[in-house]
């Protein structure tokens, strides 16, 4: 299933992985950081919730694709 972002979604500030409710990986420009804490955690996962709210799938995602590669193929 093809899976996209719209341009005014939230996007992090750094990319990040997370692992399960104990550990997350963020990469910034110069380090790779770990991160155990919970209240920390829990950031991310607010993060990352923010951004799958805003993703859009199937046919949305491949009109956002073909908008992105050609605007004047943007409806209206």
């Amino acid at each position: 299933q093809t899976c996209a972002l719209p341009i005014w979604a939230v996007m992090p500030s750094a990319g990040f992985l997370i692992f399960d409710s104990d550990m997350v990986q963020a990469e910034t420009v110069s380090a790779e950081l770990t991160v155990t804490q919970p209240q920390e955690i829990a950031l991310y996962a607010k993060r990352f919730e923010l951004l799958r709210e805003s993703a859009v799938v199937g046919r949305a995602a491949r009109q956002l694709i073909r908008q992105a590669l050609d605007p004047s193929a943007a409806p209206g």
